[in-house]
């Protein structure tokens, strides 16, 4: 909770960094280029520090992001986009682990292979299964053994880092103090794409914008898709701006954001400098308790509709609404469903928050024993759930200083990641073939 009152996080601080930026260049006013180039020629591999990136390389690990978006479809436009970005993270990477060598931070092949055997468990596979996974679908092992060896090195170079980060205790009860001035107004967790914009190239960002939102709506990951496509300071988390209060952000997204209902997405909006496309994660109430997080008991009756007619289906379902309107409290749900043959499956700890929004709404209003209408379709099943238990969150205190403290730390050190990064990319040899 404490992220609304921290300063100079995501948006603002972007947008402010390079208005500060672009005025410190002094640019004239009337442009002149000197020499032609053509905007369509994109180079396609690079020299780092005399490490080349080549363009196995490159199709290797865009074979994996676009594994982690097969849902979703992508043109020629955007795949040319997204070679272009895997080409700067992978320069990134390289830096990385040439950095964490200079230091005597070198990742071994022990971790990384622990590493990636614990990949392969998470994602169902033996080493040998996800080493054949990764063929079939263009990639390699070593491509994501490169990439868990770069994250590794980076969190090494971090850590040492972490060790110069400090937070006062007055800053600590400054946090504290502004959390319980504003306790009870509404706070936003939102997420952003934000696509930095000219005049000149407006139209084009603009359309870039709305191919990203497409394909997003097609189920690619907002996640994914931000830390490629993302230029505000928050690409490295997915594009979370955190808990925040709709004052900080720019009064465009403000007011879009107001109207937004969890899990909603809207963009691309336009703002200065560029625009920004937008995922409301959550909302709430400052040091306020939510009715979300009440712990449910439910059980689940449902019915299936196996080689059916219509008219078969349509006079099961009708039943199945009749038999449900009978039912007199949970203890009754076997007996009833035994006379159907209807599904009864018990859930005695569930979240509400867990739960479809529109399964959240209708629960959260039930009382005790009662039941929530029916829903689904003919080829899924149809069901209904009944509330046999509930247990109301209690309020709370806010976040201790020591979580205020932790949050400002990792906010600390991730601006002096930041930095530290430019610093590394600015010292680096980058040829480009």
């Amino acid at each position: 909770m404490a992220a609304a009152v921290l300063a100079g996080v995501g948006t603002l601080q972007a947008q402010t960094e390079q208005t500060e930026s672009l005025d410190a260049l002094n640019l004239p006013a009337n442009i002149t280029m000197l020499s032609e180039r053509n905007p369509d020629l994109r180079t396609a591999t690079a020299k780092v520090n005399g490490k080349v990136i080549t363009g196995t390389d490159i199709d290797q690990r865009v074979a994996l992001v676009l594994d982690a978006n097969r849902d979703a479809e992508i043109s020629e436009q955007d795949l040319q986009d997204l070679r272009m970005r895997v080409l700067r993270n992978l320069i990134d990477e390289t830096i990385q682990i040439q950095q964490a060598a200079i230091e005597e931070l070198e990742v071994d092949e022990a971790e990384v292979d622990q590493t990636y055997s614990t990949v392969t468990a998470q994602n169902g596979f033996d080493v040998k299964g996800m080493d054949d996974y990764l063929r079939t679908i263009g990639s390699s092992s070593a491509s994501l053994k490169q990439q868990i060896r770069g994250e590794l090195s980076w969190n090494r170079l971090l850590q040492r880092r972490s060790m110069f980060v400090n937070v006062s205790e007055e800053e600590v009860q400054e946090v504290l103090k502004r959390l319980k001035e504003a306790q009870g107004t509404e706070e936003f967790r939102l997420a952003e794409i934000y696509l930095s914009a000219a005049t000149e190239n407006q139209e084009a960002v603009y359309a870039n914008g709305n191919r990203i939102v497409e394909q997003l709506r097609q189920g690619a990951s907002f996640a994914a898709y931000a830390r490629q496509f993302s230029e505000a300071s928050t690409a490295a988390v997915g594009g979370d701006l955190g808990w925040i209060r709709l004052g900080v952000l720019p009064a465009e997204l403000a007011t879009v954001a107001r109207q937004m209902q969890t899990g909603q997405m809207v963009g691309p909006v336009q703002i200065p400098g560029g625009f920004s496309i937008l995922y409301l994660i959550d909302k709430r109430q400052v040091l306020t308790a939510d009715p979300r997080d009440a712990v449910l008991s439910l059980k689940q009756l449902s019915i299936a509709f196996p080689n059916m007619t219509v008219e078969q289906a349509e006079a099961r379902l009708t039943e199945f609404n009749q038999r449900v309107l009978q039912i007199r409290g949970c203890g009754d749900v076997e007996p009833v469903a035994a006379l159907m043959g209807a599904e009864v499956i018990t859930n005695d700890q569930i979240s509400a928050r867990q739960l479809p929004t529109p399964l959240q709404d209708a629960l959260l209003g039930l009382q005790v024993g009662q039941s929530t209408p029916p829903f689904g379709s003919m080829e899924e099943g149809v069901r209904v759930l009944m509330l046999c238990g509930r247990d109301d969150p209690v309020d709370t205190s806010g976040p201790s200083a020591s979580e205020i403290r932790q949050q400002l730390e990792d906010e600390r050190l991730n601006k002096s990641a930041q930095r530290y990064l430019r610093d590394l990319r600015r010292d680096a040899i980058i040829e480009y073939n």
